[in-house]
């Protein structure tokens, strides 16, 4: 039976698999695990979502923290972001990419107004079109990059899919432990 008494923002972690670690250099041999993550994910959203009612969907993770709906629209619009720029960085020199505040993002009005359905439905079809391309991309055009003015550095197609693997497990495990803090039957 789940505990009656909220819990405080800091007994729940934003990551709960840990913050992003950054990557030690490009290994060829890790391109097949991050095709199938990319591949599989929209499956994992499928299942973490299945059977919850609006007012679940509208439930923060965690205190000051976003709804599982905020959390599948985020999905959307950041993995298509991402082959956005993986794109950009396969067809233009160095590009520079323009960045975004997600967090306004998050905010706008379709995020309540759109069901998750719609923006699973996008990711399905953009993981579907990304693990195409990756898995058809020679090893080397995985070093090709574009230039990100926040970060300040070039920023490889290999980091990017590196990141985004790890992206989706973050925000998926977000919406697996509320669910299990909650009780909510799967």
């Amino acid at each position: 039976m789940p505990s009656e008494q909220p819990l405080q923002e800091t007994e729940i972690s934003r990551y709960p698999i840990g913050e992003y670690p950054l990557p030690k250099g490009f290994s060829p041999a890790s391109i097949p695990g991050w095709t199938d993550l990319l591949e599989n994910f929209p499956r994992w959203l499928d299942v973490l979502i299945e059977n919850l009612d609006e007012a679940q969907l509208h439930t923060p993770y965690r205190p000051g923290g976003w709804s599982t709906q905020q959390i599948i629209h985020h999905l959307a619009d950041s993995h298509l972001m991402a082959y956005t720029r993986l794109k950009l960085a396969l067809t233009e020199e160095n590009p520079t990419i323009t960045p975004y505040r997600e967090d306004r993002w998050a905010e706008t009005p379709e995020v309540d107004a759109v069901p998750v359905n719609i923006s699973i439905t996008l990711l399905h079809a953009l993981h579907r079109r990304m693990g195409g391309l990756l898995r058809a991309l020679p090893e080397a055009d995985w070093k090709r990059h574009f230039y990100h003015p926040e970060q300040g550095r070039a920023i490889a197609i290999w980091e990017l899919v590196d990141f985004y693997a790890w992206h989706g497990r973050h925000h998926a495990e977000q919406i697996r432990e509320l669910r299990e803090r909650k009780g909510w039957r799967w």
